[in-house]
């Protein structure tokens, strides 16, 4: 039977509480398959942990998590820790050093879900946004001078790679290969004459090898607009790490929740562990009330499973996720319901069988 390492980080707030609740429906999934289990170990880092010790992680963090598999985690952030600090002191050093540099995150409008927008049903929301996750806006490229005068200065850099690029292009690329053959590249090339231009380049030099995939440029104030009033036209996106991460967030209101939001952090090339997060981060004002949605963790779970190479048991905790919505009542506060956390992940674990 094969063993996969999983470091657990549930960092704050409700990730303390959604995690064991995905944990469990995992593990249920890895029993019912027969040919596999999970050995996890729970890391104490985030925000409560900085405030003990002053750091976010410890010093040998990163080498600690590169023996696992997969890192799975709940949430990080806390209203007396600087933001910055939460996101520089955790999340971005492992996408960094690990090179984990597309960013996955479905946007799916599940059936017994209503979502905000007006005719919109699941057959149109359906997409996967793929951000590029390593570089770009978020490389952390820049400074600041003459702190506390007048003539403070200010600079951020974006930093724009060919290799980072091309990977992350050619990644969206197979997937949109493997989906219906549309691909939205998404930009802000009209006013970014230099990384934005560059961007849209090398889109045109590796669609010349996928000459079956449509490709949209599309710049990201329309896109934002599109999302919402036209979600059809979407299959495959492809954007940097801001615009990505902007648009996704859009991509979980429009799916009914952002309780609903998972995400998967990976190398596509291998050799390192993936790390696979619910997008709806700590939620300090319901934090130890046990109403949180557990149902982005489990969906990020079953990514997870899927990129261990066991696609099947992803595939059947997702379709465990659409069958107790689609099938019961149970719904958590943010989908309009009363359920607790708890009771929603009784729903999936019977869904599952």
């Amino acid at each position: 039977m094969k063993q996969y390492r999983i470091a657990v980080i549930p960092g704050d707030g409700v990730g303390q509480e959604v995690v064991p609740a995905a944990l469990r429906v995992l593990n249920r999934a890895a029993d019912l398959s027969g040919n596999f289990a999970l050995q996890c170990k729970e890391f104490p880092w985030g925000s409560g942990y900085y405030l003990e010790t002053g750091r976010m992680m410890d010093e040998d963090g990163l080498s600690r998590l590169r023996d696992f598999d997969a890192i799975f985690l709940g949430a990080v952030g806390y209203p007396s820790v600087p933001d910055h600090v939460t996101l520089w002191g955790l999340l971005l050093p492992i996408r960094q050093r690990f090179n984990l540099y597309a960013n996955l995150r479905p946007v799916k409008l599940l059936p017994g879900i209503r979502g905000p927008l007006r005719d919109k049903g699941p057959d149109q929301i359906d997409m996967l946004v793929i951000r590029e996750n390593s570089e770009g806006e978020y490389s952390g490229v820049g400074g600041r001078v003459h702190l506390g005068f007048g003539h403070e200065v200010a600079i951020q850099t974006d930093v724009f790679t060919r290799e980072g690029v091309e990977k992350v292009v050619r990644y969206a690329f197979v997937r949109a290969s493997e989906r219906r053959k549309r691909l939205a590249s998404i930009t802000k090339s009209n006013a970014s004459p230099f990384a934005f231009v560059f961007w849209d380049e090398v889109v045109r030099d590796v669609g010349k090898d996928f000459p079956d995939v449509s490709v949209d440029r599309v710049l990201v104030d329309a896109a934002a607009a599109y999302f919402i009033t036209r979600p059809e036209m979407f299959d495959v996106v492809v954007a940097s790490n801001l615009f990505g991460d902007v648009l996704t967030d859009i991509g979980a209101v429009i799916q009914g929740s952002m309780g609903l939001a998972a995400s998967a952090n990976i190398n596509p090339d291998g050799g390192y562990p993936g790390m696979f997060e619910p997008v709806h981060g700590s939620a300090p004002d319901i934090a130890g009330k046990g109403i949180a949605n557990p149902l982005g963790s489990i969906w990020a779970g079953a990514m997870m499973l899927q990129q261990l190479g066991e696609p099947a048991s992803g595939d059947r905790v997702l379709s465990a996720i659409e069958k107790a919505l689609a099938e019961t009542t149970v719904r958590t506060r943010d989908l309009g319901g009363d359920a607790t956390t708890a009771e929603m992940t009784e729903a999936v674990m019977a869904a599952l069988g």
